[in-house]
């Protein structure tokens, strides 16, 4: 089954329509009226929700390597630069992720693109 993703607010809505175009399931922080709250709440809302977090946030990074290095369980997150990476890349990697990864594969991780 494909993976779901969750958008964090920082994310350019160019990239939340490539996904669209490309049949992924994506849900937007905004669209789930989360985007004002703080990045451990974001990220447990992902994980509630059974999606994997895509972040261009730094701090959202530090809170996930956070609970890595103290064992907390999060459904998985997805980490571009906003420098780093371009939209167009994004959505291919995004895309690939979401088609053959399983949520095995992204639970309690931190996942960085490019690929």
């Amino acid at each position: 089954m494909p993976l779901k993703l969750y958008m964090d607010h920082h994310v350019p809505r160019a990239i939340t329509l490539g996904l669209r175009l490309r049949h992924v399931d994506v849900l937007t922080a905004y669209e789930d009226h989360a985007h004002d709250i703080a990045d451990s709440d974001l990220l447990d809302r992902a994980t509630a929700l059974g999606r994997v977090l895509f972040s261009q946030d730094d701090d959202l990074l530090a809170e996930a390597t956070a609970r890595q290095a103290t064992g907390i369980n999060f459904g998985g997150v997805i980490y571009a630069h906003q420098q780093d990476v371009s939209i167009g890349r994004c959505v291919q990697d995004l895309e690939v992720i979401a088609l053959v990864g399983t949520e095995a594969d992204v639970a309690n991780r931190v996942i960085y693109l490019p690929l």
